[in-house]
């Protein structure tokens, strides 16, 4: 036990982490904005949510390396839990690294608890550690990687998550990748005369922007890493299994959703296309990959009235994400679909929801008083002025001031 927790932390020993090691050594490398959320003073509780792959425990390493400059060592502690096959080991590594800090006389420390959601029953620990006050003078911060097993376990430390937040880290959107490429885009608010000012290095932004569309917003597939579709299938794979759930039904519903896209689908529509699942573990499913962040749902909204029953429209939350899991499925996709999931994913995570209506024309997406109709091609019909139409040539410059 004693060498696994040390392993875990290689500062401890003045040496260099690996997987800050490996983040030097990528051609395309940034520093997460998202670390900068994360309080710092105690008493917090934090926990960030996000899919596999998307570089939560680089990001947790690069905030470890920053708070080096100014802690001792021993008072930054890590591990992942992916090592813990059950609560009581969980248990056992936190007794361990607290006699260890005792024994240097520290009373408070940062800890970090990555992937802690494959552990069953891992809440009965850290809840028992704060209501003994143990941490009351310490930082803990909690990743995993299924929102839907980690957001319920949130509602389990009512009042007892002090200064801590809850943040969701997603693969970067177009701007960020902008800026990775080395074109930052300055923004103003203003929608229109922001894209005025994008459209003067529209012969820049264009070719960044098909390259986007290939490799998305995740640090592996973004520096062209070979292995970043098999992990990523991997990863994803175990997440179903430890759900309870069958990836050969999993593959089905892929299928049905690439095969139908962009159009609104009902939950009754999909199971058609499966080995004889009904309706309702069709949304069974889909609330689980929700909550897995690899896809989400726009709900068909008129007016203020939101339609939940009505059929929805199924996006992904991100290119990479759309292209494995339909080479995993095996069904193709039309590109319409997937200029359409980029923007509903932009707005999802602008806006926190997306919708989509429909009366004598349907329109896409709908967020925070935004309407648009997302076009691959030139737009054959006009749409009302309150209407945004974006095709190949001005989706580039939308996404990349949104």
């Amino acid at each position: 036990m004693k060498n696994l927790i040390v392993g875990h932390n290689a500062w401890w020993k003045g040496e260099e982490d690996y997987h800050l090691a490996k983040w030097k050594g990528m051609k395309l490398r940034w520093v997460p904005k998202w670390i900068e959320s994360i309080p710092l003073e105690p008493f917090s509780l934090n926990f960030i949510i996000g899919a596999r792959q998307v570089g939560k425990t680089t990001g947790l390493k690069l905030l470890i390396n920053k708070l080096l400059e100014k802690v001792d060592a021993e008072r930054i502690f890590y591990f992942n839990c992916d090592f813990s096959p059950d609560a009581y080991s969980l248990r056992k590594v936190v007794d361990g690294y607290l006699e260890f800090r005792k024994s240097f006389g520290h009373g408070s420390s940062f800890i970090f608890l990555d992937e802690v959601t494959g552990v069953k029953g891992w809440w009965r620990v850290v809840k028992g550690y704060v209501d003994l006050g143990t941490f009351k003078d310490d930082v803990l911060t909690v990743t995993g990687s299924s929102s839907l097993k980690l957001r319920g376990d949130v509602e389990l430390f009512p009042g007892r998550r002090g200064m801590g937040r809850e943040i969701t880290v997603r693969p970067l959107s177009f701007r960020e990748f902008l800026e990775v490429h080395g074109m930052k885009v300055k923004i103003t608010g203003d929608m229109h005369r922001d894209m005025k000012k994008a459209a003067l290095h529209e012969e820049e932004i264009k070719p960044v922007f098909e390259r986007y569309l290939e490799k998305g917003g995740f640090p592996l597939s973004i520096n062209d890493d070979p292995r970043a579709a098999e992990d990523f299938i991997r990863a994803f794979e175990g997440e179903i299994l430890r759900a309870g759930r069958s990836v050969s039904l999993t593959r089905e519903i892929f299928s049905s959703i690439f095969k139908k896209a962009p159009s609104p689908l009902s939950y009754t529509t999909i199971s058609e296309d499966t080995s004889g699942y009904s309706y309702k573990t069709v949304a069974e499913y889909l609330e689980l990959l929700k909550n897995l962040l690899v896809l989400d749902l726009a709900i068909f909204k008129e007016g203020k009235k939101i339609f939940h029953r009505k059929e929805k429209k199924i996006f992904f939350t991100d290119p990479f994400i759309a292209w494995v899991l339909s080479s995993w499925s095996g069904q193709d996709f039309l590109r319409s679909a997937l200029y359409e999931w980029v923007v509903q994913a932009h707005l999802l995570g602008k806006f926190g929801e997306v919708f989509y209506c429909r009366n004598s024309y349907e329109i896409d997406c709908v967020a925070d008083g935004l309407k648009i109709e997302v076009k691959a091609g030139k737009p054959h019909r006009k749409y009302p002025k309150s209407v945004e139409v974006w095709d190949e040539d001005t989706l580039p410059l939308f996404l990349a001031v949104i």
